[in-house]
């Protein structure tokens, strides 16, 4: 333990100087709680803080969740205690940028991120000055359109969101097995016939004729939300929470460690609301991932009443199992039996040298009619395009649309 003078200055400046740092990393993005604040403290009483390479490494193994965070952390680690001069060059990024015919000027995405979180209330009312110079840019919802999820920041995060509201997902009408009354039918009602004849005393029959109705067949979307794909699967619940408000007879549900139909809440009007009561209903956010007990517990318990006349099941998951792919390509296979299409998203597909390497993703692959990435506004619009067209192949490699 650390000594009686070590502990107080833990407890005094020192404490809400870590405190005020957890709020820059939850600012630009990071999923830092007042929990891990604490665990935090805890644990430079017990490391000791004579060493700053001791006190760097004690705040990451506590605060941090997973290893794409590490160059956030690291930048504010140096930029919070020990270079102030560097917070100028970082805020710096604020500025408007021009674009000329040498190309676009790139920004990384963690320094985005950073220098949002650390902008102050002053800075941002100086930022709202100096928006009219920016005439020269490109349009925000151009940009927005290709920038992936996983860099956004917290105001663009916004305007996305936004635009997701508005998007829609149309999916062709099938024919169901039900009939109706159609005088341009191609069958025949002979027992509306016999009715009709025995009204008009016989003399003349006119056939009566029905044809299949047709309507949309339900959507059901199983939703990864494991560590790895929490940014992804909350702009994609945004997405869900659009069309369940603008069609019926879609279903979604979630996984990590385990199964959660949120279909319910997703049904309020209100996003913020229902995005409320989707995070109170869900106990495994950002947590592990066993995609094969979730799917059997999906085959066993709903596939039933949710995969009847022709569903179309979206799987939005990247594929990393926890389990190792244990059982995962027999639920796969019986999924796939069981729905219309099962189409696969993949946020990882957003690299040009993905390989299905992890027997995860092996185990899936083969048991899906279409593969396709999901990390940006523009795969969400080009996944309404597919399913519109409503037709799927397969090639060498992968599938795709």
């Amino acid at each position: 333990m650390a000594p009686p003078a070590q502990l107080r200055t833990v407890a005094g400046k020192l404490a809400e100087n870590v405190m005020h740092f957890a709020r820059v990393l939850r600012a630009a993005g990071l999923p830092i709680g007042p929990d891990r604040v604490v665990d935090a403290l805890r644990a430079l009483q017990v490391a000791g803080i004579e060493r700053r390479e001791d006190f760097y490494w004690t705040l990451a193994a506590v605060l941090l969740s997973k290893h794409e965070q590490q160059e956030l952390f690291d930048q504010a680690f140096h930029i919070f205690w020990r270079d102030p001069q560097m917070l100028e060059r970082i805020m710096s990024l604020l500025l408007p940028q021009d674009y000329d015919c040498a190309g676009e000027a790139e920004t990384p995405a963690a320094a985005n991120r950073l220098s949002e979180g650390l902008q102050s209330r002053r800075e941002q009312a100086q930022q709202e000055q100096i928006e009219a110079g920016a005439s020269l840019t490109f349009s925000a919802n151009e940009l927005l359109q290709h920038a992936d999820f996983e860099t956004m920041t917290g105001a663009e995060l916004a305007q996305a969101k936004k635009l997701i509201a508005r998007l829609r997902l149309p999916i062709p009408e099938v024919q169901t097995r039900r009939l109706r009354p159609d005088p341009r039918g191609a069958r025949i009602d002979l027992p509306a016939t016999l009715r009709a004849s025995l009204r008009g005393g016989a003399q003349i029959i006119a056939l009566k004729r029905r044809s299949r109705i047709t309507r949309h067949p339900p959507l059901v979307v199983l939703c990864d939300i494991s560590g790895s794909m929490s940014r992804y699967s909350r702009m994609f619940l945004h997405f869900l929470h659009a069309i369940t408000n603008d069609r019926d007879r879609v279903h979604t549900l979630v996984f990590g460690t385990r199964l959660t139909n949120v279909t319910r809440h997703l049904r309020n009007r209100d996003v913020d609301i229902a995005m409320n009561r989707v995070a109170t209903a869900i106990r495994d956010w950002a947590g592990g991932t066993r995609i094969g007990v979730c799917l059997e517990e999906f085959n066993r318990k709903w596939s039933r009443r949710l995969l009847g006349q022709n569903a179309v099941v979206l799987l939005i998951s990247d594929g990393l199992d926890r389990d190792i792919g244990s059982g995962l390509g027999a639920e796969m296979e019986r999924l796939h039996k069981s729905c219309r299409k099962l189409v696969w998203l993949n946020p990882l597909l957003r690299y040009e040298g993905f390989q299905p390497r992890p027997s995860g993703v092996r185990a899936m692959l083969p048991h899906v009619d279409a593969f396709m990435p999901v990390h940006n506004i523009d795969s969400l619009v080009e996944l309404a395009r597919e399913l519109e067209r409503g037709k799927w192949q397969r090639h060498s490699g992968r599938m795709t649309a």
